[in-house]
């Protein structure tokens, strides 16, 4: 695998299981993100989508199954040749994951520093023209800390693009973000595909407003399996019952709550303390 490809690399994941210890998070999960998309991953809290994640970097060992990355399965992979083709990987992580000790300009030509040669001169020129596709060029020699929080995780996009992956990952891009600087991001990732047409990306997210305005394929997890994997519009559209709680976020009825948080002791405690 090169860090040019004549056609867009899909993920062809094949009766998947993978979990902790004795602990099974996803079982049997099957389903293809399209390649040169952009691909949502959704679910509740813990139905495995992070695991997910930790799987195709090769964080996580899967229990079984394969995961195929333009037709090649990575689990067949030598050691040596999979930490080559993770290094074609691009990674935004939560909070940006940037080197507060490194200016922007440094954190970004990060991986361009650690495999390759290039003079000090390049490193600095290719962090500059990716700054400038992210809106950053002027923050070039500031540090994470002097920064909102959404230009970190602008900037850690940034980082994520500077090889020109063929394949993006990017965990919870938007979380923690205003509506405003959430919508900015959305369209980065627009932006990214438009530059990029080979690339692959693939979002893990929360946000269904989020969902609406970028994810071209959707995969919804629940209790370890794809329960529905396929266009923006068909999510829309299904009158699947648990694909429509979770769009129009309704709680389950067993999770209400049916009785007062505190005991009237615990209560008589407290107004005791308060009128102290």
């Amino acid at each position: 695998m090169t860090a040019h490809t004549d056609h867009a690399w899909d993920i062809r994941i094949e009766h998947l299981d993978g979990g902790y210890g004795d602990h099974l998070v996803l079982s049997d999960l099957s389903t293809c993100l399209p390649g040169g998309a952009i691909s949502v991953i959704l679910g509740e809290s813990g139905c495995g989508k992070t695991t997910l994640l930790r799987i195709i970097l090769g964080l996580t060992a899967p229990r079984s199954g394969r995961i195929l990355l333009g037709g090649r399965d990575i689990f067949s992979l030598s050691s040596r040749q999979f930490h080559k083709v993770r290094r074609r990987f691009g990674v935004l992580f939560q909070d940006g994951a940037l080197l507060g000790a490194l200016t922007l300009a440094e954190n970004v030509a990060l991986p361009l520093r650690e495999h390759t040669t290039l003079p000090q001169n390049m490193l600095r020129e290719a962090a500059m023209r990716t700054l400038q596709l992210v809106g950053l060029e002027a923050f070039a020699d500031f540090y994470p800390s002097e920064l909102s929080g959404g230009m970190r995780k602008r900037a850690g996009l940034a980082r994520a693009i500077v090889t020109e992956p063929p394949v993006l990952f990017c965990d919870e891009p938007t979380s923690g973000l205003d509506p405003i600087t959430a919508a900015q991001m959305d369209q980065l990732l627009l932006d990214m595909k438009r530059h990029y047409p080979h690339m692959t990306t693939v979002v893990i997210t929360h946000d269904l407003g989020s969902v609406a305005h970028i994810a071209d394929h959707v995969l919804v997890i629940r209790k370890g399996q794809a329960v529905f994997s396929g266009s923006r519009q068909a999510l829309e559209s299904s009158d699947d019952p648990y694909i429509r709680q979770f769009l129009d976020r309704k709680p389950e009825e067993a999770r209400r709550m049916v009785a007062p948080p505190l005991d009237a002791v615990v209560r008589s405690a407290l107004a005791e303390w308060l009128d102290d």
